[in-house]
């Protein structure tokens, strides 16, 4: 018998496909009907065999340690609490746990945690790899993830439901010292305040799910890491706040906190088809670093008429006057509707390429940042207000429509039909970002530059901990 859950997803990307053959996906209702849609397994889905519970303060239900162990059609059951370090770095009191180079494979499971900082399957370490399939995974607590990978661990899932609920609760989330994480299918889902679907300070690929995020923003990349999305359906609405640091809201955000628990760098995002859907705020947000967007034929709708496509400005990371966001920006194939705004001290490099449509303005209310627009392979930019940038490369012709309005570049009106030719901007991290650590060390207590995992602390501020001062600084809206 075909489970649930496969049967669900052909339904969604049949779904999919006629509303973007009816031209009807640019609306909130295709978004709304596509959630409902993506109905993937559920708890009844689950046949339990064997339950493993634990309620103890900081203990594991399952835990693998330099070993190869299995489980299948196995209930877990995780109580208890934890506090912060030790749980979201190395795993305490994790439902189940895998270390040591150890090797953890689950199929057709089911795993419910309900506790302060209790992430539902952790992998910590390089050389661990936990294999999990055809599961259910459902946390309550704040601080409680529903896949967890640290220290240069391996995730790999396919076929999850993750649902929740707690603050700070990423549903495929990571921490310091990263790792490898890659996602098949499935349903994920956060409601909670700070809790983004995807949190990644590692190198994370989700493929052909479906995400959603009820209250914080739907992917956040921190520091020297990346995200790519492969056909996926992400709804991201972004309404609350879980710190002062920024005033925006936002589906996407790309940052430097300077907690320590990502390498500084470049970091990048890439989305190659599927959707992306904003209810609240903007598509994009990058500050205090530098990082490559690349997009390719992603329908992409903000349902926020007064958010930006893109907004890359200096917020409440790094150090003021430096702290602005570094873009390496590539459309193919892609519709982007929306304008864009880079403060004075951002820097945008934006490359429309293979029949690229852009809509929108860049910086309307005039000089600004760094902006450098690059135009080709049949690409146009129509312009919806005045736009100012700082270089410019078209050929003759029509790539560019005015629209009614003025583009300037480098402070003079550009002709229309006019061909240009401008250079790039170079984007950096270092001192550049006002970061304020060299580019591969994430600062005190940050990742070393060899990429080795943090060494557990002796518990005060040893390598890979927090300094003895105190706390780290403040993580942001979506702290992890």
């Amino acid at each position: 018998m075909m489970k649930k859950h496969k049967t669900m997803k052909k339904i969604l990307a049949c779904f999919l496909a006629s509303m973007m053959a009816a031209g009807l996906c640019a609306c909130g209702q295709a978004a709304d009907e596509a959630a409902e849609a993506a109905d993937y397994l559920t708890k009844e889905d689950i046949t339990v065999n064997e339950t493993i519970s634990n309620d103890a303060d900081g203990e594991h239900a399952i835990e693998v340690s330099g070993e190869e162990a299995s489980y299948s059609n196995t209930g877990v059951t995780k109580t208890g609490n934890a506090d912060g370090d030790e749980a979201d770095f190395y795993g305490e009191n994790s439902a189940v746990f895998a270390t040591e180079k150890g090797t953890l494979t689950i199929n057709d499971s089911l795993i419910e945690t309900n506790g302060t900082h209790a992430n539902a399957v952790f992998s910590y370490g390089e050389g661990t790899t936990v294999n999990i399939a055809d599961s259910v995974i459902e946390t309550q607590g704040d601080c409680s993830g529903g896949i967890m990978t640290t220290g240069g661990g391996t995730m790999n899932a396919e076929n999850l439901t993750i649902n929740t609920s707690g603050r700070s609760s990423a549903a495929i989330r990571s921490d310091r010292g990263g790792g490898t994480v890659n996602v098949s299918g499935g349903y994920y889902k956060t409601a909670g305040m700070g809790s983004p679907v995807v949190y990644s300070t590692a190198d994370i690929t989700v493929s052909d799910a479906y995400m959603e995020s009820t209250a914080s923003q739907g992917i956040v990349v921190e520091g020297k890491n990346s995200v790519t999305l492969n056909n996926d359906t992400l709804i991201a609405d972004n309404n609350t706040k879980n710190s002062d640091k920024s005033n925006y809201y936002q589906a996407v955000m790309i940052y430097q906190s300077m907690s320590g628990d990502a390498a500084e760098g470049t970091s990048s995002f890439t989305a190659d088809g599927g959707s992306i859907t904003n209810k609240n705020g903007d598509i994009f947000f990058v500050n205090n670093t530098a990082t490559e967007i690349s997009l390719s034929g992603v329908d992409i709708t903000n349902e926020d008429a007064d958010g930006v496509f893109l907004r890359a400005e200096a917020a409440g990371w790094g150090n003021e006057g430096s702290n602005g966001g570094k873009v390496n920006m590539t459309a193919s194939g892609q519709v982007i509707n929306g304008d864009m705004l880079i403060d004075e001290v951002s820097t945008l490099n934006l490359y429309l390429k293979d029949k690229s449509a852009f809509t929108g303005s860049i910086n309307s209310e005039g000089q600004n940042g760094d902006v450098y627009v690059e135009i080709e392979d049949r690409s146009t930019w129509t312009l919806t207000a005045d736009s100012y940038v700082s270089g410019l490369t078209v050929g003759e012709g029509s790539a560019i429509d005015l629209n009614g309005h003025k583009l300037y570049v480098d402070g003079k009106e550009y002709t229309a039909g006019s061909s240009s030719k401008g250079e790039a901007f170079e984007i950096s991290t270092g001192s550049g970002s006002g970061s304020g650590a060299p580019e591969g060390n994430g600062g005190p207590g940050g990742t070393p530059p060899d990429g080795e995992p943090p060494e557990k602390p002796d518990g005060n501020g040893g390598p890979g901990g927090n300094p003895p001062s105190g706390e780290p600084p403040e993580k942001p809206d979506s702290n992890n």
